[in-house]
C-alpha cells in the first residue's frame, strides 16, 4: 500500500533538530521524498506499523506532528501531480 508520510518537528533547540535529522533519515529508508517533510513509502501493512512506531518513538508529540495517510494500493488515481518537480512510479527500481 502507499503511505503518505508528513511530519513537522519543532527545531528550536539542538534536540529537535536532531529528531528533525532521526525522522528524515528513518523516511529516506523507506520511501520517496516528494516535498520537503513529505514521503510516499510503498510498505506491506506489517512494515508500515513497524515504521510508524519507529517513527512515534523519535517524535515528541508535545512539539512534533506526524500524519499518516494510507493510500492503499489503488493510489495511481488518487495522486494528481502539477508543477515542476519531476514525478516518479513508486513501483519503478529505485537506485541508490
Amino acid at each position: 500500500m502507499l503511505v503518505l508520510i508528513t511530519y513537522d518537528v519543532n527545531t528550536q533547540d539542538v534536540a529537535g533538530r536532531r529528531r528533525l535529522n532521526k525522522i528524515a533519515k528513518l523516511c529516506v529508508k523507506h520511501g520517496q521524498r516528494v516535498q520537503n517533510s513529505v514521503f510516499e513509502c510503498l510498505l506491506e501493512n506489517c512494515d508500515y506499523k513497524m515504521l510508524q512506531h519507529e517513527l512515534l518513538k523519535i517524535a515528541d508529540l508535545d512539539k512534533d506532528s506526524l500524519r499518516f495517510y494510507k493510500l492503499g494500493d489503488k493510489y495511481a488515481t488518487k495522486i494528481e501531480h502539477f508543477g515542476a518537480k519531476a514525478t516518479y512510479d513508486p513501483q519503478d527500481v529505485m537506485l541508490f
